[in-house]
């Protein structure tokens, strides 16, 4: 995983504690805060689906049933938890914790053959758990490519690519946790993945992709790490600046521990280390590669290129949904879903709900959510989030990022979903 993964994973490398294990027995934990490591207090799976408006449609039954979303993940060996667990067992724990139904989970090898199926990184854990979240019915198919340490941009804008095209085939809502800078990618490689996105929206498969942990600046290049005082280039992260994506940034949420009741939130930006970048904050910007398209035309603050990200949810690791992980001797680890890497499965979830309220697949949205950003009903459909935004340290330098304010902003989009709100529009909207 190259960017949006940065906070989940620091999160688990740097906190313990006797809270962090619990038993599945235990049960459901719908109301309080979810007992997560002792740096953060997290939100349960519940609190996450009323704060932004999914609770409504799951008790009329709008849970994802019929629709599938395809991830791509990393092949594991060796089963080494917490980092490395049994999804199944992740799963398990996860569920009777807080009272969802069996997952509906596949996991594909064609593209890993020999691949042990069930051993799940911690980013697949979290990317399977929050769709399973969202849209508790949805089958979840996971991708497996083998785990290289010299992989290329190259390889890996390529196993995004085969995504999208196995996505295409037999998906619903295809969701993206991937990323690097545009600066690092060969124009051959942007091609080939672009018509593979092409396919989907012909084929009405959604594609979804996390804008990057970063900030404002393009995630270093494989193999290479920020020189001391030099300033990465300010790039927006593919396969997210890409027009036919749904780019998602990241917020931190505040909402009640006791009943989930939203109550605000700001952009996510958070004091880590991740590859000399010593502020991860929520990815965007304005592409190098891709010219504006129509359906950002007279937005403000866009000019002639592609504006990152489209919208947005909770990416904090210290306001995040709870994650269940299994650690091998019949017990659970309670940590904290983090990074544009949580906000991205979201949406996920989100548009395979969204595909079962209408009857049908929704495709591509980005124009549909543009036109509500642009109605009198766009704060009933989102939370314009306003306050924050994503500067970053690139040791010594701080490099200045954007500022979140009324309307569209390259920090969060248009903002993070009422989805009793939207997800009606969506399905009804006429102006696709």
């Amino acid at each position: 995983m190259i960017a949006a993964a940065a906070a989940a994973l620091l999160a688990v490398l740097t906190v313990s504690g006797p809270s962090a294990s619990e038993s599945a027995a235990d049960g459901p934990a719908a109301g309080g805060a979810a007992d997560c490591y002792s740096v953060t207090t997290c939100y349960t799976p519940q609190q996450i689906e009323v704060a932004y408006g999914i609770w409504p449609l799951l008790l009329q039954g709008f849970d994802g049933r019929g629709e599938t979303v395809v991830m791509p993940e990393l092949a594991e060996q060796q089963l080494d938890p917490p980092m490395v667990s049994d999804i199944r067992q992740d799963l398990a724990g996860f569920d009777q914790r807080f009272g969802l139904p069996p997952a509906r989970l596949e996991v594909t090898t064609r593209f890993a053959p020999g691949a042990a199926r069930w051993l799940s990184f911690y980013e697949e854990t979290l990317d399977v758990e929050m769709v399973h979240a969202i849209a508790p019915s949805a089958t979840i198919d996971v991708v497996l490519f083998p785990l290289s340490p010299t992989t290329s941009v190259g390889s890996l804008i390529s196993n995004l690519t085969d995504t999208v095209r196995l996505g295409t085939s037999h998906g619903d809502v295809i969701s993206i946790s991937e990323g690097v800078g545009e600066n690092c990618a060969a124009r051959p490689d942007v091609s080939r993945l672009h018509a593979a996105l092409r396919a989907a929206d012909l084929h009405h498969v959604t594609v979804i992709a996390s804008s990057g942990d970063t900030g404002p600046v393009g995630v270093p290049c494989q193999g290479q790490f920020v020189t001391p005082g030099a300033v990465p280039p300010r790039v927006p992260s593919l396969p997210a600046s890409d027009p036919l994506v749904l780019a998602v940034g990241g917020t931190s949420l505040t909402a009640s521990h006791q009943n989930g009741g939203y109550i605000g939130e700001s952009a996510w930006s958070l004091p880590l280390v991740n590859r000399g970048v010593s502020t991860l904050a929520s990815g965007g910007g304005f592409s190098h590669v891709f010219p504006r398209p129509a359906y950002q035309n007279g937005v403000p603050g866009i000019g002639g290129t592609r504006g990152v990200p489209d919208v947005a949810a909770d990416a904090s690791g210290h306001t995040g949904m709870a994650l269940v992980i299994s650690n091998g001797r019949g017990r659970y680890e309670i940590g904290a879903a983090g990074g544009t890497s949580a906000a991205a499965p979201f949406w996920a979830g989100l548009i395979a709900v969204a595909d079962q309220y209408a009857g049908h697949d929704l495709g591509f949205v980005n124009s549909a959510l543009y036109c509500i950003g642009r109605s009198t009903g766009y704060h009933l459909a989102f939370h314009d989030v306003t306050i924050g935004n994503s500067t970053v340290m690139v040791a010594p330098n701080a490099v200045s990022g954007y500022q979140a304010g009324p309307g569209w902003d390259p920090v969060t989009g248009l903002g993070t979903p009422g989805a009793q709100a939207i997800v009606p529009l969506l399905a009804g909207y006429a102006c696709y």
